[in-house]
């Protein structure tokens, strides 16, 4: 009873003592864990976001690509081009944005030393040119930050093949008098999961822009 009476001894303390830092530890450790799977949730909820709003976007442009044509060239050919790693198409921007109009946008990866990003340059397009415009201190729009490839794919026919042909999925686009049959873009980001491919049909045919269409010879013979 004595040396109950006199407390806790030296060594009881240090064992206390002891097992409160360690529980301490382990809740502090918790805490930080719960923290990082918070941030790294919100960070994945916002890579989906962004992700889907620039696929949204994206398949609005490109479903609603024009056939416009430059009426002062030889042939009169579309403003459209496809490479693997960019895509350049007419098109207007939603009735909602003040610039309205058909424009020319490219599609594209801009590199900045260690930072990437899948951006979208537009201008406007000048019908009386006889080249195709420049995006030269073009508007830009960044879709996606972080984008370590952009892959663009075309499925249609070589230029000047019968509609028998078979239809085949490309890594460019050569034909200058009609749109691909479907375009499909693939994005992989330098963190976390590629996009899911996109694939878009083009609403309007090709001959849309045309007052007199060649079907045999598949070509414009002059603007509507």
């Amino acid at each position: 009873m004595n040396r109950r009476a006199r407390g806790f001894t030296l060594i009881e303390l240090v064992i206390a003592l002891m097992l409160l830092a360690l529980m301490t530890s382990v809740l502090f450790g918790s805490l930080q864990l719960a923290g990082r799977s918070w941030d790294s949730g919100e960070a994945k909820v916002a890579r989906v976001t962004e992700m889907r709003q620039s696929q949204q976007f994206l398949r609005e442009q490109l479903t609603a690509a024009y056939p416009q044509r430059m009426p002062k060239v030889a042939e009169i050919p579309l403003l459209f081009s496809g490479e693997r790693d960019e895509l350049r198409y007419a098109a207007a921007l939603p009735a909602r944005v003040v610039e309205g109009g058909v424009l020319y946008f490219r599609l594209a990866l801009a590199k900045d030393g260690a930072h990437s990003r899948l951006v979208l340059d537009r201008v406007r397009t000048d019908l009386s040119a006889t080249e195709p415009p420049s995006f030269d201190g073009a508007d830009r729009t960044v879709l996606a930050e972080g984008v370590s490839e952009i892959k663009v794919g075309y499925f249609g026919r070589d230029p000047g093949a019968a509609d028998s042909t078979a239809p085949t999925w490309r890594d460019r686009w050569d034909d200058r008098q009609q749109l691909p049959l479907l375009i499909r873009v693939e994005v992989a980001l330098l963190q976390g999961q590629a996009w899911p491919a996109l694939v878009v049909e083009p609403r309007r045919s090709s001959e849309a822009g045309c007052r007199a269409w060649d079907a045999i010879r598949r070509r414009c013979m002059g603007v509507a």
